[in-house]
């Protein structure tokens, strides 16, 4: 059973609208099974004795338009081992919940506000979550919203973290196409936070201006903006 002790913020940008999710832990890779969301529907966070269903099925419930919280009694009620569980949620209306299940090792909990939730369990202390709440709280919504994740996560690693160390850590982020606006992970280094921060900043430069060309459900083609065309030194023949 492949167990996530680990420390996340799931969060919604009142401004954009977009979802995102922050997480690292002491265990590789943990990007790959953890982080889940879909533009105007939520974002979801499953961790501890992690069950992607809980992710998946999450979602589901969402776009049916269940509210955060009828989401989480639902998973709840279908799930056959809730003690082991961790999970977060936050809904289009920006309304969060979490679960904290009592079998979760050593120090573990979670905090929730408008927009967003955080969540941990094997950590130092609470600590880690309050002041990755916090940090999120206090930066202005005019940051991107993978910033003000990145922010949070590296406040909480600050304040002690995972209690067994650091081993990886992802960015998931949505905005309005099926398809992730961010999905960055680090799963194996020694300081997986800075290099996840490291890893965005390299992105800025040389993936996100090419993303801005992509096909979109809008523009099935997709669309090379004056501002990407600047960033990628490409010239487009005008007809």
């Amino acid at each position: 059973m492949l167990k996530f002790n680990t420390f996340s913020i799931t969060a919604r940008c009142e401004k954009t609208g977009q979802f995102g999710i922050a997480i690292s832990t002491a265990v590789p890779g943990v990007g790959s099974l953890c982080t889940y969301a879909k533009a105007g529907v939520g974002a979801i966070a499953s961790q501890s004795f992690v069950n992607p269903y809980i992710g998946i099925n999450g979602l589901k419930y969402l776009k049916k338009g269940l509210s955060a919280e009828q989401v989480k009694e639902r998973i709840l009620e279908e799930e056959p081992v809730p003690s082991i569980r961790q999970f977060s949620i936050v809904d289009k209306e920006g309304r969060a919940v979490a679960f904290t299940g009592e079998k979760c090792d050593m120090w573990n909990g979670h905090f929730t506000g408008e927009n967003v939730a955080v969540a941990g369990n094997m950590l130092v202390g609470e600590e880690t979550l309050r002041a990755m709440k916090e940090k999120f709280e206090s930066t202005t919504t005019e940051l991107p919203l993978a910033e003000r994740l990145l922010a949070a996560l590296d406040a909480g690693q600050a304040a002690g973290g995972d209690k067994r160390g650091k081993q990886s850590a992802a960015l998931y982020v949505v905005d309005k196409e099926d398809y992730a606006l961010i999905d960055l992970r680090v799963d194996e280094h020694e300081e997986p936070v800075a290099e996840l921060q490291r890893v965005y900043a390299v992105a800025e430069k040389e993936l996100f201006p090419f993303a801005r060309t992509l096909p979109t459900i809008e523009n099935p083609a997709g669309i090379f903006d004056e501002q990407a065309q600047r960033d990628l030194g490409i010239l487009l023949d005008e007809e």
